[in-house]
């Protein structure tokens, strides 16, 4: 059976890496079926309704989890007559939205919505837009449409309730609660998850919300004091030590994820030669107590392929995030490997 990502659009690669690292977190048992500008569709063998139901838990940069009835063409008579021949005869109530992504079509959303209502009208079905016991979707991407109905929905306002301005302590400069439950669910972590550069814990929160042990280390005693205040704040299970990145105390081998945004050198309060110090001996410090074949997630304003190579990961993925005209970040997914991969 299809099951459709309705990605948030915040990204244009991290959504969808995001959810297909989740569906392998939890062993499901997929292969992608269509990628899509805005919409991921995989074909699930497993309890598609229950896997839909947890990762709407988890998931962060997805808006719906779509049970697929139909996939046609874009044009109005061809989302009609997707929609038309679908196997579906709604129980009770139901509403029906359509959404474009981005500007790929210009259907007019609100008729086609009254004439899709208009089919299921003939069918005896009634139609409620407040409270319907089935919730149908049309996406409109760049040349399809995806009709289905939504086994879960993702708590954005959840999200937005966390930001770091929300929280009991505050400091600039630090991750947005999605990117950062993005960041986590990519990394794929199973029982520990380490931060080397926790600041005041917004990636730490964001795993210890799904059930994560987490692992914060900092130079800032400052920050270290503001992450408990944090962690307490939401309950966490954690662990903080205050720690030089470079100079861990942790045994090898022991976490099986790490996610870190370092401060790019900006705080003059790092203890440190250089930014090229810093880099080299935290991505050093990462694979020693990183376990084998296991990722780590880290953010840098500046090219770190070599070094992550030196270090001895594998570079996976990539993720470009402009934040503005003087910063970028680049998101490297690294692998931990024990085998030469050049």
């Amino acid at each position: 059976m299809l099951l459709a990502f309705e990605l948030s659009g915040e990204h244009d690669t991290i959504p969808a890496a995001e959810a297909l690292a989740c569906l392998e977190s939890i062993n499901a048992d997929f292969k992608v079926y269509l990628r899509l500008d805005g919409c991921l569709v995989v074909d699930l063998k497993n309890d598609i309704k229950r896997i839909a139901q947890v990762l709407s838990k988890r998931l962060s940069m997805t808006r719906n989890i779509i049970v697929v009835l139909g996939i046609g063409g874009a044009g109005e008579e061809d989302i009609l007559d997707t929609v038309s021949k679908a196997d579906i005869e709604p129980e009770g109530t139901y509403s029906i939205r359509v959404r474009r992504i981005k500007e790929y079509s210009h259907v007019n959303t609100e008729l086609m919505e009254r004439r899709i209502g208009e089919i299921f009208y003939r069918r005896g079905a009634h139609a409620d837009l407040r409270n319907p016991q089935i919730q149908l979707r049309v996406l409109l991407t760049e040349d399809k449409s995806i009709f289905g109905y939504i086994a879960g929905s993702v708590d954005r306002g959840a999200f937005e309730a966390r930001k770091p301005h929300y929280r009991p302590f505050f400091y600039p400069g630090v991750l947005m609660p999605r990117l950062a439950r993005a960041l986590v669910n990519i990394s794929k972590p199973e029982e520990y998850m380490l931060d080397p550069f926790c600041g005041t814990g917004g990636i730490l929160i964001e795993a210890g919300l799904i059930g994560i042990k987490v692992i914060g280390g900092d130079i800032q005693r400052k920050l270290l004091l503001g992450a408990k205040m944090n962690l307490d704040f939401y309950k966490i299970n954690y662990s903080l030590m205050y720690q030089d990145a470079c100079r861990m105390s942790l045994c090898d081998e022991s976490v099986d994820a790490v996610v870190t945004d370092p401060p790019y050198g900006r705080s003059a309060a790092i203890i440190a030669e250089s930014l090229e110090h810093l880099l080299t001996c935290s991505l050093k410090e990462i694979h020693r107590v990183l376990k084998n074949g296991k990722r780590a997630v880290f953010v840098s304003e500046r090219k770190i392929e070599d070094l992550a190579h030196e270090a001895g990961f594998k570079v996976v993925e990539i993720h470009i995030q402009r934040v503005h005209k003087s910063l970028t970040r680049r998101v490297y997914i690294l692998e931990k490997v024990t085998f030469d991969f050049e």
